[in-house]
């Protein structure tokens, strides 16, 4: 028996306000011309980047052969993202671009988990607890980081936080 199916996730942090999205690239860094939501003045913080990580994939099942097929990759949405101009600086567009390399990181380790893996006929459920796992793993992360550095403003918290950050990547470079 043959049996093909596909699904599409797409996961947030925050709601998705447009289709538009920019995927993480080693070497291009965001700009603030890259954040093109609309400012909340009121919110205790001057600047939001919203990110989060594409996943398809698809498997056939031949002979109780399990083969599967995927796609991972971490994106930021320009229209779900946004800053108050005369408030930041570069110090706060590199605190914006770490929430975004967080993301990268857990697209790695979500390919790192799924790769080589032996599935069984429950493969749905098996792939979606992987992916729940590293999504929940992904939020915490976020909100850790804006906790311990307080939305950017306690600079040594910061160094260490990009830092540990940049050696995760490293660390999980295979997988990008």
């Amino acid at each position: 028996m043959n049996l093909f199916l596909a699904y599409i996730f797409l996961f947030l942090s925050m709601p998705q306000h447009s289709t538009e999205k920019l995927f993480w690239k080693e070497n291009e860094k965001l700009s603030w011309e890259d954040f093109r939501g609309k400012p909340i003045p009121s919110a205790n913080f001057v600047a939001s980047t919203n990110t989060g990580i594409s996943f398809e994939y698809s498997y056939t099942i031949k002979n109780n052969d399990v083969q599967v097929k995927y796609s991972v990759a971490s994106f930021f949405t320009p229209q779900g993202s946004w800053y108050i101009p005369d408030r930041v600086n570069l110090h706060i567009l590199k605190h914006e671009q770490a929430h975004f390399d967080i993301s990268e990181l857990h697209a790695r380790i979500l390919r790192k988990n799924l790769a080589g893996r032996k599935f069984s006929k429950k493969i749905k459920s098996e792939i979606e607890s992987i992916y729940k796992q590293v999504e929940q793993k992904r939020r915490a992360m976020q909100t850790k980081f804006d906790a311990e550095t307080d939305h950017s403003r306690n600079d040594k918290k910061e160094a260490f936080w990009q830092k540990h950050i940049d050696e995760q990547l490293q660390r999980y470079e295979s997988w990008k």
